[in-house]
Order: C-alpha cells, then structure tokens, then sequence
C-alpha cells in the first residue's frame, strides 16, 4: 500500500483487468492518501479480500465499498449521518438492517469452517498469572494515582475531555501487568515480571518438539523477553514494525524452516495480518489486546490452511488488574459494541464514568 500512495502517477497509465485489494481494511479511512490512490485506479472489476473489513465501527465499511461500487453509500456525511453514528451510537436495528441488505449483494463471505473443514483442532486457553508483592504494589500505587486523577478530570471536563487521561493510565497499568521496569518514567522500576517468570516456564515445558508464536503490543516487554530466551539458550526468530520486509521474510523463512529455532516474538501491531506462520503450534498472547478480533487474527497466523497439528493458543492475563477488567468489559460490551472496538481510542470512547471507576478499581 506504501508503494500505491508513493507511485500512484504510475499506476494510472495502465488500465487493469482486476485490481484486488488484499487486507482491504488498510483503506478503510476515507480521507488517507492511500485509500485516494486506490480510488483513483482504473479498472474493469475491483475486489476487495479483508478477514476484518470491520475494525473500529461501521465507518470503516464505507471507504472499501465505496471503492469497490462509488457512490453506492452516499457521501461521507450522509453515511456518516443516515447509518454509522444511528449504529454505533443508538445501536438502531432498522438503520443496520438497512445497510445489510445494501452491502448483501456485494460481499461474499467464507468462514475458516466452511473452506478449510480439516483444519486441525484450536484450543484457546486465558493463563492467568498472580503478581508477586512487589508488582502489585507498584501497580496498585499507580492504580490509585491515576484513579483519582482521572475521575477528578471526568468531575471537572467531563468524559469526553478525559480520554487522553484516561489513556494514558490504561496504557501504563497494562505495562505494569507485563512488567514495570517497561515503564517510561524518570523513575526506573525493577523487572518485577510474574507474565515473564510463566511464559518462561511454558516455554521450557513446551517447546521440546514444539514451536512457539510469542506476541506483545509493548517493545519493552519483547525485549525482556529477549534477553529472557538469550539466557535459557533457547534460539527465536524477531521482528517489530521497524524490521525492514527482507530482515522480515528472512526471520520467518528461518522459522518456518530451521528447526533450531523454537520461538518466534513478533509485537502485535506489526505482525496480525497477512503472515504464514505454520511452523509454530503454540501461541502466546503476553498482553490482552481491546479487541479480541485482532488477537484472532495474530493466533490465525498459524491456525490456517497447511497446518497439521493442533494448536494450543493462551492468553496471559494478571488476575485482578486492569486486564481481566477489560476481558469483562469486552463481553459486557460486545453486544453494544457489536465486536467493533479493535483500538484504544475506539474502546476509550465507549466507556462511561462507570466504567471508568471499575477499570481503576
């Protein structure tokens, strides 16, 4: 898509057959420089190929349709208007059922059930973790800390000034779940890390005969991770979203094909999508990410067509922090949020003041 934005005079010299969209949710903001470039492609027929044409909300629809059949939803506002903010706001069945049967005739769906029924079985499992004293101390002072804040904020602005607030102090008791020495404070915290001390006892039981997917949202905790495995002899392949794509394809051929190497860390953001991974049977997932379709998706990088062997996925989770508060609030929320949140700010912007004081309590 990088190439499309930056060399888009050239692509309009040709007139194409097909143009095919893979990951199509990569155009799903109207306004972006690469969904305009797509946009401007000539073709006779154009496709659209996502797993999550849906991230955030409804909006992020209306940019992939409207590249595929222009102007069938409108303007910007009028979507915006007649169907987004009606569903995601109001939740309004009519307007939803509306816009289904516009979309119907366009969208072709497969689940992974109806086209690859024998695929080996996935187990899903959450490792809860329990911090040690020392842990839970730091993480409980900061808790209170940004408790207090944060609701004094709400008092005074109201809950629609306070999302960057509130942000900031879900990011950092999420990094104190993994491990506060990740922390980017001036004060420097010790590696007090219960999800490091389990990971680690997993891996050795595990990886015998076996090889690992181990992904986190926080470079900090990869890194730990990191000297972790480097301490334990244990070879592992890396990579981030600054890993430039040949540095990229060269971890996962050696992965895939060096059986040497047991483990593979990849952060979260940079590796969910578009990646074959079957070498590994396990997967980790070091820190809850706001949507669990985006977990799917990095556990997917294994459990699709060519793998043979079943596959035993986990979610570490600290148990009574903010994480399994947010594994409750994703099911109290599903259904208004209809599995929509996939971001920060996406789930930040649903939550009221109730919430709010049961994240932080």
């Amino acid at each position: 898509y990088g190439t499309l934005r930056s060399d888009i005079s050239l692509f309009l010299k040709f007139k194409f057959d097909y143009v095919v969209l893979d990951e199509s949710q990569a155009i799903k903001n109207p306004s972006s420089k690469v969904t305009k470039a797509a946009s401007l492609l000539t073709a006779t027929n154009r496709l659209c190929m996502s797993g999550t044409p849906l991230q955030n909300n409804t909006f992020d629809i209306y940019a992939q349709m409207n590249f595929l059949n222009p102007g069938l939803l409108g303007s910007v506002e009028y979507f915006r208007n007649e169907f987004a903010n009606p569903i995601d706001k109001f939740g309004e069945q009519e307007q939803k059922e509306h816009l289904r049967k516009l979309l119907y005739p366009f969208i072709l769906r497969r689940t992974k059930e109806q086209v690859a029924k024998d695929l080996p079985e996935k187990t899903e499992t959450i490792l809860f973790c329990e911090m040690d004293a020392e842990q839970r101390k730091i993480y409980d002072a900061f808790r209170n800390s940004y408790r207090e804040k944060i609701l004094g904020t709400i008092d005074e602005q109201g809950i629609d000034k306070s999302q960057l607030t509130i942000l900031q102090g879900l990011m950092k008791l999420r990094q104190i779940c993994d491990s506060p020495a990740i922390l980017n404070e001036e004060e420097k915290f010790p590696n007090h890390s219960i999800k490091l001390d389990e990971l680690a006892r997993e891996i050795a039981e595990n990886i015998g005969d076996h090889k690992a997917l181990v992904f986190s949202q926080f470079l900090g905790m990869l890194g730990l991770i990191r000297e972790k495995l480097t301490e334990m002899g244990i070879r592992y392949e890396y990579f981030d979203g600054s890993t430039s794509s040949a540095d990229r394809e060269k971890a996962i051929q050696s992965f895939q094909n060096d059986e040497e190497v047991r483990v593979f860390l990849i952060s979260l953001k940079a590796g969910g999508v578009g990646l074959n991974l079957t070498a590994a049977d396990y997967v980790y997932i070091v820190d809850p990410w706001w949507n669990p379709a985006v977990e799917q998706q990095a556990i997917d990088r294994t459990h699709r067509i060519g793998q043979t062997k079943n596959i035993f996925a986990y979610r570490m989770i600290c148990i009574d922090t903010i994480e399994d508060k947010i594994l409750q609030l994703q099911e109290k929320k599903r259904a208004l949020a209809k599995e929509l949140i996939a971001d920060e700010t996406g789930f930040v912007k649903a939550l009221t003041k109730a919430d709010v004081e049961y994240l932080f309590s």
